[in-house]
């Protein structure tokens, strides 16, 4: 038995590991940004919830056409570090990357901003979607929103619990890092601050683990 049970841990805890390697969330979608924002872009954010950097090269984002061949590259970042949330704005060649963070952050310390460009994609404040592709045309994580917040202050979508599917929650102040934009009192919204969020597949597999081994405990005290 002593040699068993460490055995069973060391084999839990390799596939634990295998399965957090790298995982992607859309965490946060603004697309009321290129109307109502003074750096006049939407943007959305992605967070590598995993255990080991992500190469994102290659990689490309698509509204609710949902194509990879219709879809934009993203560009400006090619690593998203573990636990890492990162900024993605639509503006060609990233010049709307330096009024984006002086209109958040000012002179305090900025997340990492990248960005897409070309036609075919608009977020619409009546509703849409943003998709994520790997190079290989893979979709690596999407999200869908209706109506957007179309009163000031702006509240960008809030996708803290990192899910793939319809979202609809609001930011709000003091909630999963929500803060007020420093210079502009009409944005509410969290980029770059939100924490990695742990895959619902670890939290599995660390019980099926566990169920394994009182299984065998209860088997060895049996004989």
């Amino acid at each position: 038995m002593k040699k068993t049970l460490p055995l069973i841990m060391a084999a839990l805890l390799a596939t634990i590991s295998f399965q957090a390697n790298a995982a992607i969330a859309i965490t946060e979608v603004a697309p009321w940004g290129s109307g109502d924002a003074p750096y006049a872009s939407d943007w959305f954010e992605l967070t590598n919830t995993g255990a080991t950097t992500i190469d994102i090269s290659g990689w490309k984002v698509d509204d609710s056409s949902n194509s990879f061949a219709a879809a934009l590259a993203l560009k400006g970042v090619t690593n998203i570090a573990a636990g890492q949330s990162v900024i993605f704005i639509e503006s060609a060649d990233g010049a709307a990357i330096p009024s984006f963070i002086s209109t958040w952050f000012s002179s305090n310390t900025a997340p990492l901003v990248g960005y897409y460009s070309g036609s075919g994609i608009g977020l619409s404040t009546a509703g849409d979607a943003v998709n994520i592709f790997n190079a290989a045309g893979i979709r690596q994580a999407n999200v869908s929103f209706g109506a957007s917040d179309n009163i000031a202050p702006f509240q960008t979508f809030d996708n803290s619990s990192g899910i793939n599917g319809v979202i609809s929650k609001l930011s709000v102040v003091g909630e999963n890092g929500a803060f007020v934009a420093v210079n502009d009192t009409l944005e509410i919204g969290s980029p770059g601050t939100i924490a990695a969020v742990p895959e619902p597949e670890n939290y599995a597999m660390l019980l099926a683990g566990l169920g394994l081994i009182g299984f065998t405990l209860r088997k060895r005290h049996s004989k």
